[in-house]
């Protein structure tokens, strides 16, 4: 009995594991779009940040759009801070959509008005 409830937590713990990972039922990783907005505000929160932009629709109206980005401690080793991107900083985020088609998607770069880079790889 005791080995079956261990079996029962690892798998149990690995599929969990797994899904929280598994990015491709949530973003099209085939697909790349670019938009360009205003920061509203950066949650530098675990598992994962989010950036979230005021973009101008064509009707010129702020629309605010979501973007998953790694975790804090992976953009750390890489050179970002908490003060890499502030509100109020203007940004084209290069980014895989959303499957439902919402606005927003996994963060890929982002390029900052004074040609500054950021990536999942770091700052260029």
């Amino acid at each position: 009995m005791r080995a079956l409830l261990v079996t029962a937590m690892i798998f149990g713990g690995t599929s969990l594991a797994w899904s929280h990972h598994a990015a491709a039922p949530v973003f099209d990783m085939n697909a790349e779009k670019t938009v360009t907005g205003v920061v509203k505000q950066v949650d530098w929160t675990n598992p994962h940040i989010w950036i979230w932009l005021d973009v101008r629709n064509a009707s010129d109206q702020a629309e605010t759009w979501g973007f998953e980005g790694m975790s804090p401690n992976f953009l750390a080793r890489r050179g970002w801070t908490r003060t890499s991107l502030l509100p109020g900083m203007r940004i084209t985020v290069t980014f895989r959509p959303l499957r439902d088609g919402k606005a927003g998607g996994m963060f890929m770069t982002g390029k900052l008005e004074d040609g500054k880079v950021l990536t999942s790889a770091g700052a260029e």
